[in-house]
């Protein structure tokens, strides 16, 4: 998960399994940034629209629910082409996100096309919002059916891409002890944008800019004194799921 912001032609696929349209930018839109400007490809899989439990705004503005989920798609699309990724709508409605045989295969179906290095995904674990938990769930059955030589979906047998689980708003709540400080000092002008294009939760941009601040703060912390790196250090928090495998501890 590491990299920097810059151009080239990567060779990486990042999958990002998120429950609702906002969860994605809040949480992961750094790495996701991070990914598109070093060439991999990202791909965004929003599960719903959070048309029902994440929409008050438009709820209080007396909007319907077409209406609703028409406005976060526009709201989640346009957030995703400021961090340079693909997004994909599966529309399996929220509050409550209802784990299904039929929405896991569609997953599937994703991992194979998109072939992914890495996934990214809910924490297992959260008291506050059981959609979040059931989408981490399906990502991870999902990922472990597209490994199977005879599921019926088309490609090739997924690898092994390792799992990191991103921040959720309450750590403390959700079982999160992160494990994994990504630097997204370079990405973050773009996530910002990102969050901007997230109006019907506005009150999300200020809460997720101090986050990446503190986070930041912990990253130098851990990284020692003779990284160079700047005093204004943007990070966001991830806890990886499956062991790193290496031939060099580092």
């Amino acid at each position: 998960m590491g990299g920097s912001a810059g151009t080239g032609v990567g060779t990486g696929s990042l999958l990002v399994v998120s429950a609702h349209a906002g969860d994605f930018v809040w949480r992961a839109g750094g790495a996701i940034a991070l990914a598109a400007a070093r060439g991999d490809r990202a791909t965004v899989v929003c599960l719903s629209y959070g048309e029902r439990g994440e929409s008050a705004r438009a709820w209080r503005e007396g909007r319907d629910l077409d209406e609703i989920k028409a406005l976060r798609r526009a709201e989640a699309e346009a957030a995703a082409a400021e961090l340079g990724a693909d997004v994909l709508f599966l529309d399996a409605g929220d509050y409550p996100l209802v784990e299904t045989t039929g929405l896991v295969d569609r997953l599937v179906r994703v991992y194979r096309e998109t072939e992914p290095t890495v996934v990214l995904t809910h924490t297992l674990a959260d008291p506050y919002n059981g959609d979040h938990p059931a989408a981490a769930r399906m990502a991870l059955q999902a990922r472990v059916l597209a490994q199977a030589v005879g599921y019926d979906a088309p490609g090739e047998p997924l690898g092994a891409p390792p799992v990191f689980f991103f921040e959720p708003h309450q750590p403390e709540q959700c079982d999160f002890k992160p494990d994994v400080l990504l630097d997204i000092t370079p990405a973050f002008e773009a996530k910002r944008k990102a969050m901007e294009r997230l109006p019907a939760q506005r009150h999300m941009w200020d809460y997720y800019t101090s986050l990446a601040t503190r986070r930041g703060v912990q990253l130098k912390r851990n990284a020692g004194p003779n990284l160079g790196l700047e005093s204004g250090t943007l990070a966001e928090a991830y806890m990886r799921l499956y062991p790193q495998t290496t031939r060099e501890l580092a």
